[in-house]
């Protein structure tokens, strides 16, 4: 050969053999020593690249790189240059705690190329020099003739030359749940991957059956290795509650050195204060300003919602995707599995005269079989029991239950067929040992029918036959053939896939069957339709996302009609609308973009279609949930803002590039999990709403006595103790709420909306200003009454902790009134947090020892009323605040 071949371009699927070894230049009898050595330097070894990792130094050191660590690093540095040790120690804490977390889910996120390794068999046989031999898989070269056989892993993507009854499992490259026949016939060029059914991919499993055929595409020309490049070239986004605060303390840093630098500059030249008295004062306010306790509440917050996700079967893998999923504005599922419960139900059962239906799901063999329509319900019965009948005796499955679960031992269309006859009151042990099995004719991907010789009780021998419709009227010749496309035309319409039966009387004292025996002479009894039934609280959970403003798109590799009624079924859309694969390829990026937001179901997709569309919501500005089971699923898992794995059915590679991991793969709970999501979202913005006003509200307060030249309302021993206490015990209580009334009402919140939101924004800004006035006014008002500096300093401590309290109970609901029972009685956390803050305000108030040290001074109990009734002024006029915002529309305007 000039050179090699290009494997990926090669249409394989579409040649014949004699063309594929011209275009390999190779014989289809196996390599010879020189060929392989040949094709070995042509195309390297058969194996995928190993994921370059990171230096785990490197990697931890770079958990660092973020503006608010850098923002609290120097707040950790100016608290240790004046003292405060204990403030540096915690904020120095918190750092590290979040950058070792960080480290440890970064670390497992690499795993997800090496998963896909595994996938790679070990060992195959091959024939060279003539003679069958074992060697390793990396040994393979494009042109080698490989043998595979029931239980093999296919070790390089294979064109079938021969395949005996073989079926594969490619459910981790398509998605089908059912597996695929193979044959050897040469296909169209335009075949998608999930129909070319004379190639066997690699790293997918034989499931029955044996064949032969040549190895056309080794290593990373593979489709799994074609998956493997993908992942690599899947750049990981972060999250957009990264983003946020990554944003928000860039701007917060700003603001800090500016407002820093404009009153050391007024200090010195307008109060005539010494540079460094003023450089020292000023970077005291800067640490106290700083929200130092807001990581760690951030990440506790996170935390939290793991735990209550795992409750609801949901796995977190990585920690900000708690938050992420809050803000999903559109779930990509898969179909089998996740929207149905990947049990086949026979449904329809349609004979010459009637059709029936069949009630339950799954392999349950409880439900009704009812006639469609008008008709006589005992005459339908009885032309349908000899179906029913035939698809109980011409099959190999059975059904056991286990627990409170039924289980399929063998094809899943044959233990419907085994449950359907159940439903029909027939006992299938009774009836198989009536109905010995003298011969069969196992079914066979080239022939595509099985077909069983039975003798009854009464010496009668009968030939039983299931197969595909168009296997069975080749035999059967039916005269209303019309009658019979049509059915399958309707069936197909409802998602069905569908099987034809027959039945052949034998001469007595048959007791063996040949191809001659059913090419004639068969009667067509009827037809019975399958489907994946949906699960039954999908539907539920699709009409939730709906209400939340949360599109849901149906990404399978099934095809169009299936997937379709499903969606109709399940009321995806009021009108779902379908886009297959081979539509999409002749997309450009721009008219996906267009597409992706009025299509809502996309089949026959492959691993590059599925990351395309991801991509393609995210430019739409969506924040993306995909789920996905197999190694096709990988790098859209890993692309998506939440990647979702299945548990059950998903492949390491899947769970390794996912964020999340379904234990039940249902659908209902990845919409529990975003409705946790937003309640983590919920919980942050009500942290932020909390603490930024307390920081902000002393800080109001020491600057204007700065600016206007007045004693200072409170020490900065007291500032410390004002911040340690409340981060102690408030600042952790609203990490507990749980989720508000509505919170699966609301629309997403935007891509690019930041962390302090108009509306909070506005909050801290006004509750600051409350808290300065507040105070301040009470300092004044001390003073004025005669009251020492020592007493006017302890009460304006104290009336931080008592309108930090009542605020709290304020801001625990942001979108509706705290006016309620329900919100007067707080959480266990919320009253537990209260109680020990008000122990320790007792004691820094009383107590002598804590007198001595914060040069505070107990106060009367006619104080501590006027401090509670100050604090229920504070919270009446807040939540009138905010019933007005609601009421004139202003509270959705500023939350965007």
């Amino acid at each position: 050969m000039s050179g090699p071949v290009d494997l990926e371009e090669a249409d394989w699927h579409a040649l014949a053999g004699d063309e594929i070894g011209s275009l390999l230049g190779i014989g289809l009898t196996g390599l010879s020593s020189d060929e392989v050595d040949r094709q070995a330097s042509c195309f390297g070894p058969n194996a995928l690249p190993k994921a370059a990792r990171r230096n785990p130094l490197l990697r931890f050191l770079a958990q660092f790189n973020n503006t608010l660590i850098y923002v609290l690093l120097a707040g950790a540095l100016a608290a240790a240059l004046l003292d405060q040790v204990v403030d540096a120690a915690v904020i120095v804490a918190v750092v590290i705690v979040n950058a070792i977390i960080g480290h440890i889910q970064e670390g497992k996120a690499e795993q997800a190329l090496e998963a896909i390794q595994q996938l790679i068999a070990p060992k195959a046989s091959v024939v060279r020099d003539g003679i069958r031999q074992t060697i390793a898989v990396a040994e393979i070269v494009p042109g080698d003739f490989v043998l595979i056989e029931a239980g093999d892993r296919v070790p390089a993507d294979l064109r079938l030359l021969h395949a005996r009854r073989l079926l594969i499992d490619e459910a981790l490259l398509t998605g089908e749940s059912v597996a695929a026949e193979k044959h050897e016939a040469v296909l169209p060029v335009e075949t998608e991957l999930a129909d070319r059914q004379n190639m066997a991919f690699s790293g997918t499993l034989a499931a029955a059956g044996q064949a032969h055929g040549i190895a056309v595409a080794t290593g990373t020309h593979t489709q799994i290795g074609r998956i493997s490049s993908l992942i690599q070239s899947v750049e990981q986004t972060a999250t957009p509650l990264l983003k946020q605060i990554d944003h928000f303390a860039r701007r917060f840093t700003w603001f800090v050195l500016a407002g820093g630098l404009a009153l050391f500059a007024f200090a010195v030249l307008f109060r005539s204060y010494d540079w460094i008295n003023a450089l020292i004062a000023v970077v005291a306010l800067a640490v106290g300003i700083v929200p130092e306790g807001l990581p760690a509440v951030i990440t506790i917050t996170l935390a939290i919602g793991v735990r209550r996700m795992a409750g609801r079967n949901a796995v977190i893998r990585k920690l900000p995707a708690v938050e992420t999923l809050g803000a999903t504005s559109v779930i990509c599922t898969d179909k089998t599995g996740t929207l149905t419960r990947n049990e086949m139900t026979a449904r329809r059962i349609i004979t010459a005269r009637h059709t029936m239906l069949a009630t339950g799901s799954g392999y349950v063999p409880e439900g009704h079989i009812t006639i469609d329509g008008p008709g006589d319900q005992t005459e339908a019965m009885a032309n349908a029991m000899p179906l029913i009948r035939c698809g109980l005796l011409c099959n190999d499955a059975s059904l056991h239950k286990l627990s409170d679960e039924w289980r399929v031992e063998g094809d899943p269309m044959e233990g419907a067929l085994f449950a359907l006859a159940m439903k029909a009151a027939v006992d299938p042990e009774r009836a198989r040992a009536e109905w010995e099995r003298l011969d069969e004719i196992p079914f066979d991907a080239g022939h595509r029918f099985m077909a069983t010789l039975c003798r009854g009780l009464d010496d009668r021998a009968v030939m039983f036959v299931k197969g595909a419709p168009e296997a069975l009227f080749a035999m059967t010749s039916p005269n209303e053939l019309a009658y019979w496309e049509g059915a399958i035309t309707a069936a197909a319409n409802h998602g069905e896939r569908v099987l034809a039966f027959g039945a052949k009387e034998m001469p007595t004292g048959s007791e063996r069957i040949s191809f001659d025996d059913v090419g004639t002479d068969v009667q067509l009894l009827g037809l019975v339709g399958f489907i994946d039934p949906p699960r039954v609280e999908v539907r539920d959970a699709i009409a939730e996302c709906r209400s939340a403003g949360i599109a849901v798109k149906m990404i399978t590799g099934d095809h169009a009609a299936t997937a379709l009624a499903i969606a109709r079924q399940l009321n995806l859309t009021d009108d779902p609308q379908v886009l297959i694969g081979l539509e999409l390829e002749k997309l450009s990026d721009a008219e996906l973009e267009t597409a992706v937001a009025e299509v809502s179901v996309f089949a026959r997709t492959s691993p590059e279609h599925k990351l395309r569309i991801v991509r393609a919501l995210q430019a739409q500005g969506a924040i993306v949930a995909m789920t996905g089971d197999g190694v096709n699923d990988a790098p859209s898992l890993k692309q998506a803002d939440v990647g979702v794995a299945m548990g059950i059915k998903g492949t390491e590679a899947s769970k390794e590039a996912a964020s999340m991991v379904l234990l039940d793969d249902n659908f209902a709970s990845i919409v529990s999990a975003v409705r946790e999501g937003r309640t983590v979202h919920d919980n942050i913005r009500k942290v932020i709403s909390w603490e930024i006003p307390t920081n902000g509200g002393e800080t109001l307060a020491v600057v204007l006595a700065i600016l206007l030249g007045f004693a200072l309302p409170m020490t900065a021993t007291q500032i410390l103790w004002v911040n340690l206490v409340l981060a102690a015990t408030l600042g952790l209580v609203l990490a507990f709420e749980p989720t508000e009334p509505g919170a699966m009402a609301r629309r997403p919140r935007k891509r690019g909306a930041p962390l302090l939101s108009p509306f909070l924004l506005w909050r801290v800004v006004l509750v600051s200003l409350l808290f300065a006035g507040i105070t301040l006014g009470l300092f004044f008002y001390m003073l004025g009454q005669g009251r020492s500096l020592e007493v006017a300093r302890t009460m304006v401590v104290n009336m931080f902790i008592v309108a930090e309290i009542f605020y709290l109970f304020n801001v625990r609901y942001l979108h509706m009134t705290s006016l309620t029972w329900r919100g007067a009685l707080g959480t266990p956390p919320v009253l537990i947090a209260i109680c020990i803050l008000l122990v320790g305000q007792a004691l820094f108030t009383y107590a002598p020892f804590m007198n001595a040290i914060f040069d505070s001074r107990p106060i009367s109990m006619a104080d501590c009323i006027l401090l509670f009734m100050i604090g229920l002024a504070l919270l009446l006029l807040l939540e009138a605040e905010k019933h007005v915002m609601r009421r004139f529309g202003w509270f959705t305007e500023l939350n965007g």
